[in-house]
C-alpha cells in the first residue's frame, strides 16, 4: 500500500520520528493518579490455519554456551516471586541463554530472539510479513511482533484518573494488556502453537535438562530442580524476565538520550521535526516524552484498517481483531490497542498491531489523512479516537 503526499510538514515530522528512533530507554508511568485495578480475563492466543504449508527442514541442535557464572562479578541479588534470593548477574546471564536458545521450540529452530532480535530493535528481522512465522515454518499469529526493548517499563494494567477527571486504562503486557508482568508474558510463547509450539511445560523443561547450561540452572535454583517441571518453568520465566529488565534491552543510548545529556545537538531539520512533534502534530499527547518512553501506555482505537496480507484475514475475510475489548469484554474497548513506545521506531517495521504499514511515512500520512483522503476502511469502526488533530 502506498499513499502519496507532498506535504513538507509530513517530511519534517518523519525526520523527527526517525531521529527519535531511540536505541533503548526507560519508562515513567502516565502522569495520572491511580484509581483502582481493572479485572482482566485470561485469553488463549488464537490459532490460525496454515496458508502455504512448507516442508520443515530438520535442524540440528545448537546449544548456547553457558557462562560459568559460579564466580559472579557482582554481589547484587534479586528476590524472585516465590521469595527465593539469587545472584542478579547469574540470573540475567541464564536468562540470556534461555532467550537465545533455539532448541526450546517444537520443532527446534526458534528462540525468543528469532522474533525479538537485538539487531532489529528487538522485533522480527523479517519485516516482509505482517506477523511472525512459527517454529513449524507454517503457522502465523494474528499480530505484528512488538518490541521487547524497554518492555520492563510497561506498568501493570490499571485504571487511572486523568486531569479531566475521567478514568482511562493504562499498562499491561502484550498490545492488548492481557498479562501483568514480564514473567507472565514469557510463559506464553513457549506453549503457543503459532509460535514455539511446545505441547507442555514438561516438554520445555526436558529440553533444558539436556542443554549445555543445565548445571548452571541447577546451580542457581537448586539441585534436582529440573525434576520439578512446574517450579522449574517458573524459574525459566524469572530468568528471561530478568534479562529483559537488564540494560541490554534498555540502554538509553540513542542520539535523543545524548542530546538530553547535553553531549550532542540535533540538526536543524531534527529540531523542526521535534517542534512539529510537540506542537502542530500533537504526537506528544499519546507518545509523551515524560522520562523518554514516548508512550503514555494508554489504549486507543485510531482507526487502523485491516491488513489483507494477514493470514487470519486470508483464511477468514470477515476476521476482526477487537484488541482490548476481547480482554475486558467491554464494547467500549473494542478496537483499542496499547500506545507503543517510539524507541527504536525506525528499526521496528512493520507498524500497527497488524503490520499494515511498512514505512514511517505511511504511518504519518495515515494520521494526516485518516478522515479526509485516506481510502481504506477502519477495521473496528467504533470507539475511534476523534480528539486533537488526528486525521
Amino acid at each position: 500500500m502506498k499513499i502519496i503526499t507532498s506535504s513538507k510538514p509530513v517530511t519534517l515530522f518523519t525526520i523527527c520520528l526517525i531521529t527519535l528512533s531511540i536505541s533503548t530507554e526507560a519508562f515513567s508511568t502516565a502522569a495520572e493518579n491511580e484509581v483502582t485495578t481493572s479485572a482482566l480475563h485470561n485469553v488463549q492466543s488464537e490459532q490460525i490455519n496454515d496458508l502455504t504449508p512448507q516442508q520443515a527442514r530438520p535442524i540440528q541442535p545448537r546449544f548456547p554456551q553457558p557462562r560459568r557464572s559460579q564466580f559472579p562479578r557482582s554481589s547484587e541479588t534479586t528476590r524472585l516471586i516465590d521469595g527465593k534470593i539469587v545472584n542478579t548477574q547469574q540470573l540475567v546471564d541464564l536468562g540470556s541463554l534461555l532467550y537465545h536458545d533455539s532448541n526450546l521450540s517444537n520443532p527446534i529452530g526458534q528462540s525468543c530472539a528469532s522474533c525479538h532480535d537485538i539487531n532489529n530493535g528487538f522485533t522480527d528481522p523479517n519485516s516482509a510479513n505482517p506477523s511472525s512465522v512459527g517454529a513449524d515454518q507454517q503457522s502465523f499469529g494474528i499480530r505484528n511482533s512488538p518490541t521487547t526493548s524497554y518492555s520492563a517499563f510497561i506498568p501493570p494494567q490499571r485504571l487511572v484518573q486523568t486531569q479531566r477527571r475521567t478514568q482511562r486504562l493504562i499498562g499491561g503486557l502484550f498490545v492488548d494488556g492481557r498479562v501483568q508482568s514480564l514473567e507472565e508474558q514469557a510463559k506464553m510463547p513457549f506453549l503457543n502453537p503459532n509460535e514455539m509450539g511446545n505441547t507442555s511445560v514438561q516438554e520445555v523443561v526436558a529440553k533444558i535438562s539436556e542443554s549445555t547450561y543445565a548445571s548452571d540452572f541447577e546451580f542457581l535454583f537448586g539441585e534436582g530442580i529440573l525434576l520439578n517441571p512446574e517450579q522449574a518453568y517458573n524459574y525459566i520465566v524469572d530468568a528471561i524476565a530478568a534479562f529483559e529488565r537488564s540494560d541490554i534491552l534498555s540502554p538509553f543510548s540513542s542520539k535523543f538520550d545524548r542530546v538530553q545529556a547535553g553531549t550532542i545537538s540535533f540538526t536543524a531539520a531534527e529540531e523542526r521535526g521535534l517542534n512539529i512533534f510537540n506542537t502542530k502534530g500533537q504526537c506528544q499527547v499519546c507518545h509523551t516524552m515524560n522520562r523518554s518512553m514516548f508512550t503514555n501506555f494508554t489504549y486507543r482505537n485510531i482507526g487502523v484498517p485491516s491488513n489483507p496480507q494477514l493470514l487470519a484475514i486470508i483464511n477468514a475475510p470477515d476476521f476482526i481483531d477487537i484488541g482490548l475489548g476481547s480482554i475486558t469484554q467491554n464494547p467500549l474497548n473494542d478496537g483499542q490497542f496499547r500506545v507503543p513506545t517510539l524507541r527504536n521506531i525506525a528499526k521496528t517495521s512493520p507498524y500497527m498491531h497488524n503490520g499494515i504499514f511498512t514505512t514511517l511515512r505511511e504511518v504519518i500520512e495515515f494520521y494526516n489523512t485518516r478522515v479526509t483522503t485516506f481510502s481504506l476502511q477502519t477495521e473496528v469502526n467504533r470507539n475511534v479516537a476523534q480528539g486533537g488533530r488526528l486525521g
